[in-house]
């Protein structure tokens, strides 16, 4: 079992080698997480890996090009952990990780 941090939330999650980052998110219950066709073939669930080692599956050219994968950027619902893995939501997914906090502070950090 890997660990997955969220840069910049606080937020840590495992994740098993077998199991792509997206579905461990969402295994763990989060509410906000952005998810689409869990495929590859959509682009809401593209983060950026800060650290660590991961693999990852094939993924849609027209979600993610060589070159934004050259900057470290994947489709959490196509990459799996070889290591502990850092990675930074980007767009959509650090929305929903912003309005998540929001919600949590409102409530006294009780949701």
């Amino acid at each position: 079992m890997h660990t997955v941090e969220i840069a910049g939330s606080g937020q840590c999650y495992p994740c098993a080698p077998e199991q792509n980052l997206l579905r461990a998110m969402e295994a763990l219950g989060q509410r906000g997480i952005p998810a689409g066709c869990r495929g590859g073939g959509c682009g809401v669930c593209k983060v950026r890996i800060e650290a660590g080692r991961y693999r990852t599956g094939k993924m849609s050219r027209a979600c993610l090009s060589e070159a934004e994968e050259g900057e470290g950027l994947v489709l959490a619902c196509k990459t799996y952990p070889d290591g502990d893995i850092r990675l930074r939501p980007v767009a959509l997914l650090q929305r929903c990780l912003d309005r998540q906090r929001a919600r949590q502070a409102a409530s006294g950090g009780q949701e």
